[in-house]
Formats: structure tokens, C-alpha cells, sequence
């Protein structure tokens, strides 16, 4: 699947500005990092922390988020708000309904879409350990179908708490938030092809599919390989 990445945000505890990335990943395509904007109250009150920060980064997208159409990947979602949920029916108290109506796994992306009057629709994807590498595919084979309407793709993920730790895989790398404009292919040398194969490797998957994918997104290096507990993901240059 051939795709193209127009501009980007990243966002984790360590690395929060263009600055900050280009330390880490390299020198190329930094133009295109998008700056997280101010959320409206309305927005800001009906989100966690790591949603609050999704939000602020695609809203940076500018007219890009009423005309694209949303993939949202998560592995867990807004986990703290499950929980605080999951805790309430424990103790047989009465569930908030605001609470309860955005503890769907696609509650921020159906908030986005309604805040920014986008009627474009959205898919949500939890995938595990390769949730953000299933959300690329998911992605590009949007662009696939359509080509006319572009793709935001939205990822956050954060750890789980501490009750939890040991039974969800590689978390090393969370929190991570990122979300990335992609549009139909150009032709040209900015151009992504997504490959992937079952994988035959023994070891334990890479710490995260989305830093990979950036990484390789920031360094221009010609291809990289993330490997998955399921598939090898390979992105190569056009």
C-alpha cells in the first residue's frame, strides 16, 4: 500500500517539541511537525490527560480535521477512565453518565468529529501491541478506497496501572500520543509503501511500531522494519 505522511505530531513524556525530535530522530522533515493548540473548556473537561493531548495535537491539523476522515488506534484507550468506571461498579455505586458515555473505545474520536462538524466518519482499532501499525494499514487502505479524502490517523496509548502490570506486552515506550496527516501518494520521493508478513521471530516484539514508524519518518532513512508480536511491518521509501 503506497501512501503519503504531509505533516505529523508527537507527543511523550520525554519528547514534547520539534526541538526535542529532531535530537532523537534526525534532521528531516521537522517543517512539518504540527504544534498542539489550546483546547476549548468544552473539550478539555470531556477528556483524560493523554485524550486531552490527542485532541490539543490534531486540532493543530487546521481544516485537515473537518475534511479527513478519522482512524483512531488505541491499546487501550482512556484506560483510567475504564477503570475509574470498572471501580464504581465494584463498589455498587452509580456510574456518571458522562463518564460512562465517552469510556467507548472511540469516544475521542466521536468527540472530535462532533466538535469539528466533520461528517466524514471514523473507524476505531484496538490491535494489541500492534495497534498503531494496524491503524497505518487501516489508513492506507482508506486512501486505497478513496483517494480523494485524506486520513487523520490518531494514536494514544499510555500505561496501565500498577494492578495491571506484567499482562499487556512491551509498555516501555508509553505514554506515546501522535497523530499524522496522510493523503493519496504524489509520485514523488515523499512517498511510503507499507508492506507486512507474518512474523517468524522467536523474540520479543519492538518496543513500539509508532517511534519506529517516526523514526524512520525522521531520519529519511530508505526503509525500516518494526517487528510485531503477530507481523513484520516494513515501510520503504518510493
Amino acid at each position: 500500500m503506497r501512501f503519503a505522511v504531509r505533516n505529523w505530531f508527537a507527543w511523550t513524556s520525554e519528547r514534547v517539541s520539534a526541538a526535542q525530535w529532531r535530537d532523537w530522530g534526525g534532521p528531516c522533515r521537522h517543517e512539518d511537525f504540527i504544534a498542539p493548540v489550546a483546547l476549548p473548556l468544552s473539550l478539555r473537561r470531556r477528556a483524560t490527560p493523554i485524550g486531552q493531548t490527542l485532541l490539543a495535537g490534531a486540532l493543530g491539523f487546521g481544516d485537515m480535521v473537518q475534511r479527513a476522515r478519522y482512524v483512531l488506534a488505541s491499546r487501550h484507550g482512556e484506560f483510567s477512565r475504564a477503570r475509574q468506571t470498572l471501580m464504581t461498579l465494584a463498589q455498587e455505586e452509580e456510574l456518571s453518565p458522562a463518564e460512562f458515555s465517552m469510556s467507548v473505545h472511540h469516544g475521542l474520536a466521536g468527540l472530535l468529529s462532533i466538535h469539528a462538524r466533520n461528517r466524514e466518519g471514523h473507524t476505531a482499532l484496538a490491535a494489541g501491541t500492534e495497534s498503531f501499525a494496524c491503524g497505518l494499514l487501516e489508513a492506507a487502505a482508506c486512501i486505497a478506497e478513496n483517494p480523494q479524502t485524506p486520513i487523520l490517523l490518531l494514536y494514544a496509548d499510555e500505561k496501565l496501572p500498577h494492578e495491571f502490570t506484567g499482562l499487556a506486552g512491551p509498555e516501555s515506550a508509553l505514554p506515546c500520543v501522535m497523530v499524522l496527516g496522510l493523503t493519496a501518494p504524489q509520485m514523488d520521493e515523499g512517498d511510503i509503501l507499507l508492506a507486512q508478513q507474518p512474523t517468524s521471530r522467536p523474540e520479543a516484539p519492538t518496543p513500539s511500531a509508532a517511534l519506529d514508524f517516526l523514526r524512520f519518518l525522521l531520519s529519511g532513512s530508505r526503509q525500516a522494519v518494526s517487528h510485531g508480536e503477530s507481523w513484520d511491518w516494513t515501510w520503504r521509501h518510493a
